[in-house]
């Protein structure tokens, strides 16, 4: 079978909604020199953008050209989607809050994903993975590292707990006579990541201590984690153990730590865990904790773009347009769940079509029914921020002072309400997600704190419901800030000036390469520069 003709086979079929003509291919060289004139001249951006971002069909071949042509795109599939409902939003509208990556930013999923009819791949960034019961078998590891490597090469990050595996020297029930222990396995899901080209990304381990740590108490560990007749325990030097933590972060970037019970005691969707939604893990990037199956699409507010007059003694952050654009982007992001779903039947039919024995895709199969599910019942999104440390430095506020603190906090409590009033309104005209029970949340702290701040907001919600089951994160935007190129989520400037590395990917063209690691993985190299620094 000749290239051309496994394209034909594997496109699918544009819908009514989209562009009559298939777009036409690009030459990636044409496609980096037009970038770069969009970027201003930043080469990285230009570079990345193409490499990661650009539409492309399965063999790689690219069919755009410029970010413009990525956002009309994006606008195009959200204005599809709007018309279906009530009060819709304008392809215009999309499109003006994305340009120029100016306002609202769709992060690495939705950007590639959205109108790819090449592709039959997922537009959520985050997976996590788990079982109802967790098992501490080969069996059960092996399935996860399945699911893991299914979901992976439909560009999704997988994020599952590996505290259930009992720990090194426990006896087996096998030949091998005793557990080697977690660290092994950690291993295998990593080299299963870089079999699927996913950018070093790896299963979440968690830690929670703190309190034992600022206290200077011992730290009490047991296997099975939640029992009350644990096989094993132990009680470590939890002090001890931080300090070699921060050590090793400080070293290697590595190991991140998660503070587990506040993110339950936080979390919405575990008020309905009795429907599956019990918080298991992240996503590799930790910004998002989920249920087993459940995953999210995310979006970011760039916050630079609402401060009028930046960097002067006048600066200010316009928050009336700041709320109005939080609500079209839940807008949007409601919209990408229905996008999402779309794909997903995508995925769930080219898996039952594929020639292949049952028994060779029922893994993969059953996957995307469990994802399919709980995307629907839930109907999670991910609105966020980035740019936030440009933003101080445009108001003329320094990083970690009292008084940026203080304004940070007001804006996310700004960007909460409005999320949250946004997707009241969205349940009175679309329907609210199929499980909401008002008295499930009644307790949980967020809640209650929308309840304090405005207390009819939460009125309404009771009555009407709300879209979505979760709204906010915050992600690390590393790539995606290059495109706005802002400083990255809440991140200050670390360095005005810096080397980083972009990884050579199989369907790069005429690149050369700087750098290479231990596992052969190759790295070009570029001097970046920050900049609103060079504009302040």
């Amino acid at each position: 079978m000749q290239k051309s003709e496994k394209i034909d086979k594997y496109k699918v079929v544009m819908s009514k909604a989209t562009k009559a003509e298939a777009p036409q291919k690009v030459n990636y060289n044409d496609a980096v020199a037009e970038s770069k004139v969009y970027f201003d001249g930043d080469d990285l951006a230009a570079t990345v953008w193409v490499s990661k971002y650009a539409l492309k069909d399965s063999f790689g071949n690219i069919y755009e050209k410029s970010p413009r042509e990525m956002h009309e795109r994006i606008a195009g599939e959200i204005a599809r989607i709007e018309r279906k409902y009530p009060n819709p939003l304008s392809e215009g509208e999309a499109f003006e809050l994305l340009d120029h990556f100016r306002y609202v930013i769709p992060q690495g999923g939705p950007m590639t994903g959205i109108g790819n009819n090449f592709q039959v791949a997922s537009l959520s960034n985050c997976f996590v993975i788990g079982h109802k019961h967790p098992a501490d078998s080969y069996g059960g590891i092996f399935r996860m590292d399945e699911e893991q490597v299914q979901l992976m090469k439909r560009r999704g990050g997988v994020g599952h707990d590996l505290s259930h595996i009992r720990p090194t020297g426990s006896p087996v029930l096998n030949s091998a006579l005793t557990s080697t222990g977690i660290v092994p396995f950690m291993e295998r899901y990593s080299n299963s990541t870089r079999e699927v080209a996913q950018d070093g990304r790896r299963g979440a381990l968690m830690l929670s201590f703190m309190r034992a740590a600022l206290a200077g108490k011992k730290y009490h560990q047991q296997f099975p984690i939640k029992s009350d007749a644990p096989k094993y325990e132990q009680d470590i030097d939890a002090k001890k153990l931080w300090e070699k933590i921060i050590h090793n972060a400080w070293k290697s970037a590595e190991p991140g730590v998660l503070f587990w019970d506040t993110i339950i005691r936080e979390s919405i969707p575990d008020c309905y865990a009795d429907e599956g939604f019990t918080t298991v893990s992240t996503n590799p990037c930790g910004e998002i904790p989920l249920c087993p199956y459940d995953s999210c699409r995310l979006l970011a507010m760039n916050l630079l773009s609402y401060v009028e007059n930046p960097f002067k003694a006048d600066a200010k952050f316009d928050f009336d347009k700041f709320r109005d654009h939080v609500g079209k982007a839940m807008h949007m992001m409601d919209d990408i769940i229905d996008l999402e779903l779309e794909k997903v039947e995508l995925i769930i039919k080219k898996i039952e079509d594929d020639p292949e024995d049952l028994d060779v895709r029922r893994v993969e199969l059953e996957l995307w029914k469990k994802i399919r599910e709980m995307a629907q019942k839930g109907r999670r999104t991910g609105l966020g921020i980035t740019a936030e440390g440009d933003m101080l430095a445009a108001l003329g506020l320094r990083y970690g002072t009292q008084e940026a603190i203080d304004f940070a906090v007001e804006v996310q409590k700004t960007l909460a309400l409005a999320a949250y009033g946004a997707s009241v309104k969205l349940a009175a005209e679309r329907g609210a997600f199929p499980i909401y029970d008002a008295a499930k949340e009644a307790n949980n702290p967020m809640i209650a704190r929308i309840r304090e701040a405005d207390p009819a907001l939460y009125e309404e919600m009771t009555k009407v419901g709300r879209r979505n089951i979760a709204m906010l994160t915050i992600a690390p935007t590393g790539t995606t800030s290059l495109m706005s190129q802002t400083t990255s989520g809440i991140e200050p400037v670390f360095r005005t000036v810096y080397k980083r590395r972009r990884k050579i990917n199989p369907s790069d063209h005429d690149t050369h390469v700087d750098y290479e690691d231990e596992t052969g993985e190759k790295f070009q190299e570029y001097n970046v520069y920050h900049h609103n620094f060079v504009k302040w």
